[in-house]
């Protein structure tokens, strides 16, 4: 990419992550194109939808989250619990990063949001440890304890709160204690 190219991305993502924080994920792409001095044609060059700037925009928020993930080696349960209480502190926190790593309402995700498969991999890695160690119901999936965090993320911008609110909600995913 030239160098004018790169600049122009960086204006975008400054601008975006900008927007986003102040009006969440559904920011106005003209908005941010102004903010960041480009067109919209250049801003749409660089990010062909509004779920890839998302995706760029928390992409390095979502790379802490999964090298968490993978340095956690302890109780499977409580690792896993622990981790999705961070996820839902970070989704609280940063409006519309639940947009960048959910499903749209077609079920469609994009092979080009990393955001999505970086977290989906973390996860995954953290709910196969528990299913093997017992922990979790029968039948639970990697998409129900993604969807539970996230969307337990949106009801509240504390995430404090986000996280006793998976603490709450994880008892119920939890396979119950054998004598």
């Amino acid at each position: 990419m030239r160098a004018d190219g790169r600049r122009n991305r960086e204006q975008i993502l400054a601008a975006a992550r900008h927007l986003v924080g102040c009006d969440g994920a559904q920011a106005s792409l003209e908005a941010i194109a102004r903010r960041a001095c480009v067109g919209s044609a250049t801003l749409h060059r660089h990010f062909p939808s509004r779920r890839a700037l998302l995706d760029a925009v928390f992409h390095d928020g979502v790379v802490r989250l999964c090298e968490r993930a993978e340095a956690l080696d302890g109780d499977p349960g409580a690792d896993l619990e622990a981790w999705l209480e961070e996820l839902a502190a970070y989704s609280a926190t940063t409006k519309g990063v639940t947009d960048a790593l959910l499903a749209g309402p077609d079920g469609h995700i994009d092979e080009r949001d990393t955001c999505h498969g970086l977290i989906g991999d973390a996860a995954a890695r953290l709910v196969d440890r528990a299913k093997d160690a017992g922990v979790l119901r029968d039948g639970v999936a990697t998409d129900d304890v993604l969807a539970l965090a996230c969307s337990l993320s949106t009801v509240t911008a504390d995430p404090d709160a986000a996280r006793r609110l998976v603490r709450l909600a994880f008892g119920g995913v939890r396979a119950p204690h054998r004598e």
